[in-house]
């Protein structure tokens, strides 16, 4: 008969893992948000009109894919801490849509993985 489920030494492994991936990802998080937040002065007072500008604008455009990368990096961490629910309810690793356990290689590679690559590459195929 399959395992329905991890061991709990597999599941604390994968705990150790995402306590760690969770800890570089809020301060990856944290210097995204000071990054936005940051309001500093340009230095372009004294220049020409034009190139201040294309700077504003080049920053404007700097600060939304700053904020770009802080959305991501929110939904990360969500990930990550719902990861971590599974382990504490012990349903984490199982595929959401086969119901079998997820490879461990893959939850190594991608510890807040729902899906196991079979059933990824089905969803692949049946979106188009």
């Amino acid at each position: 008969m399959a395992d329905t489920r991890f061991s709990d030494a597999d599941l604390q492994e994968f705990a150790d893992l995402i306590n760690s991936k969770l800890e570089q990802a809020r301060s990856d998080f944290d210097q995204l948000k000071k990054s936005l937040s940051y309001e500093g002065d340009n230095g372009t007072e004294d220049t020409a009109r034009t190139f201040k500008m294309m700077e504003d604008g080049s920053e404007t455009m700097g600060r939304e894919e700053t904020a770009q990368l802080a959305v991501r990096q929110q939904k990360f961490i969500v990930n990550l801490e719902n990861a971590l629910l599974r382990i504490r309810n012990k349903t984490y690793g199982i595929c959401r849509v086969t119901g079998k356990l997820i490879n461990k290689d893959r939850l190594r590679l991608v510890p807040h993985a729902t899906m196991s690559i079979e059933a990824k590459n089905q969803q692949s195929v049946k979106g188009g």
